[in-house]
């Protein structure tokens, strides 16, 4: 019998390492997970369209809708995702509040079947959440809403949820608002790991309406599966193009406005080649959804943002 040498030991200890490592099977050490994601090869930008952009004109919707808009005009999520597909998107951003009240597992594979057979592929879908809440039901309640939709994700085949925050607690410092999201973001992300289904926080105001909030709060979760949903037009600082600078490479997902907000200089139209730059230079590679806002009609808006942002996507 050969006698298996101290090197040769590290060697094929080492060479056995990195396949495990290859299919997942060693855990992968939380001190890199805060790391800014590394990845390989080029930046590649993929074109969805976020289903909030027509939040006014869903037939199922538990948000309050614009009673003036044209009835005719009204959607389903199924007509959405043909929309998608009509104007050359790549993916649909099914956002959790155009989903029938009363959802169940056969409407979700309905629309996966749907989805396929148009060639579009779900990019994500985004919940309405609160992480700051004290100990107690209504916190529980939120916590369960996420892993809720965790499982709905994992059964659409959806790579990504939309997490928010919350803003500070009345009876209680910032930064103990800071320490009850962290904690409960990690609940979610332990459970949504199991999914393979990431978490995105976006930078949506409360406690992370900076990039050095949003920023404490993704390095100290140290999760791999808990990455920054990156919202182009939530920053309200002197300098927004700046902050999405700081928080591109974190990004796991990209809502595009067409919008910006300085401080102090309200809304401005959104620098769209320059916003591209900021996802190619930190090598973003993954969903970049249009999330229209505007006060113009979406159904006239839309499809001209779409188009800059294919030929954008294309130089």
């Amino acid at each position: 019998m050969q006698t298996t040498t101290r090197r040769h030991f590290l060697k094929t200890s080492l060479q056995s390492g990195f396949a495990l490592a290859g299919f997942g099977l060693l855990e992968i050490n939380p001190l890199t997970a805060a790391e800014p994601f590394r990845r390989a090869g080029a930046p590649r930008l993929l074109l969805s369209l976020a289903a909030y952009s027509f939040r006014d004109y869903f037939k199922d919707s538990n948000h309050k809708r614009d009673t003036k808009s044209d009835p005719g005009k009204r959607i389903d999520l199924f007509q959405f995702i043909d929309y998608c597909a009509d104007h050359g998107c790549q993916g649909a951003e099914l956002t959790s509040y155009y989903f029938p009240p009363d959802l169940d597992h056969d409407f979700l594979i309905q629309i996966k079947r749907h989805a396929f057979l148009r060639g579009i592929e779900v990019s994500g879908t985004a919940v309405g959440n609160t992480f700051t809440l004290p100990a107690g039901l209504r916190r529980d309640q939120e916590i369960a809403q996420v892993k809720k939709w965790i499982d709905y994700a994992a059964i659409l085949g959806a790579p990504h949820i939309r997490i928010f925050a919350g803003s500070p607690s009345p009876d209680m410092s910032r930064d103990q608002s800071r320490q009850l999201c962290i904690s409960a973001i990690e609940d979610c992300c332990d459970y949504a790991g199991r999914k393979g289904v990431f978490l995105g926080l976006e930078n949506h105001g409360g406690i992370v309406a900076t990039a050095d909030e949003i920023l404490e709060i993704v390095q100290a979760v140290k999760s791999p599966w808990l990455g920054v949903n990156l919202d182009t037009g939530n920053f309200h600082t002197d300098d927004p193009y700046a902050d999405l600078v700081r928080i591109a490479p974190f990004a796991v997902n990209v809502q595009m406005k067409g919008e910006v907000h300085p401080r102090g200089k309200g809304d401005e139209p959104a620098d769209l080649p320059r916003l591209v730059k900021i996802l190619r230079d930190a090598n973003y590679q993954g969903y970049v959804a249009l999330e229209y806002e505007s006060k113009e009609d979406p159904w006239t808006a839309v499809p001209r943002l779409l188009k800059q942002i294919k030929e954008l996507f294309a130089a």
